[in-house]
């Protein structure tokens, strides 16, 4: 079986599938060891490493040699957050996506949001379909096989109306006959049972403070966790609280101390 199929069938199984969101190969081979069963790319995460912020400024190619270099190191399936495409046309789009699918990425997540001038803008319903529609439909042509999870941004946001603005959106995602559908932010039980109830589509949350645990998302019936750049600034929270104590104790013996 291939790891697509593999992918595919973890987003129908009786557990939710919880992805280990990564951003470099270290990362990448922690959560392979710890027997997870899929990764993702947290675009977020890979930004900050590189020193840039969230919303595509970093170029394709620099993201690209990071993901590439993260699919080479593991052997599980890794999908790629993709943001808004990367692109400005079809073309372009399209182009990122098949250079990722034939270095081996199983999947992608792209955004109903995009970034101008360090603000995030919500794509209007027709922008979205007609933005998407003839990257789908060329992905098709060019027999592109990819999981395409779609991140759509109403929670994230916080407009009002979440829930309906949500599932007007989901409702165009069942027609461009996505994958998955990714509802980050979204917390309230009520709220994550009406959006799974909306649709067959396979639907994945992501990782917050008032997320509910995972045995009630599996009640639910949601099919994908997320854990996002969380983790990344975890890490590197610990870090900075780890060189703290360092120059307070004049001493590396923190580091040590288990």
């Amino acid at each position: 079986m291939t790891n697509i199929q593999i992918f595919r069938d973890l987003h129908h199984g009786n557990e939710p599938l919880l992805v280990g969101n990564v951003w470099n190969v270290q990362s990448a081979k922690v959560y392979e060891k710890l027997g997870y069963k899929a990764l993702a790319t947290s675009s977020s995460a890979v930004a900050h490493s590189l020193g840039y912020e969230d919303g595509e400024e970093m170029s394709f190619d620099e993201y690209f040699y990071m993901a590439e270099r993260i699919l080479k190191s593991v052997h599980i399936p890794v999908s790629v957050d993709l943001e808004a495409g990367y692109g400005n046309t079809t073309d372009e789009i399209v182009s990122n996506i098949s250079k990722l699918s034939a270095a081996g990425a199983v999947g992608i997540n792209i955004e109903d949001s995009i970034v101008v001038d360090g603000k995030r803008r919500l794509l209007s319903q027709d922008e979205i379909y007609e933005k998407f529609r003839p990257v789908i439909s060329k992905l098709k042509d060019n027999a592109v096989e990819i999981f395409i999870n779609f991140r759509t941004d109403p929670f994230l946001m916080g407009i009002e109306n979440s829930v309906e603005e949500t599932l007007q959106r989901i409702r165009i995602f069942e027609e461009l006959g996505v994958d998955g559908i990714f509802v980050p932010c979204i917390t309230d039980e009520e709220d994550i049972k009406t959006i799974v109830n909306a649709t067959e589509t396979p639907i994945n949350v992501m990782c917050m403070p008032e997320l509910p645990n995972f045995e009630t998302l599996k009640t639910l019936n949601v099919k994908r966790i997320s854990s996002g750049s969380f983790l990344n600034g975890y890490i590197y929270d610990r870090l900075e609280d780890a060189g703290r104590e360092v120059v307070a104790k004049q001493s590396f013996s923190p580091i040590f101390i288990s």
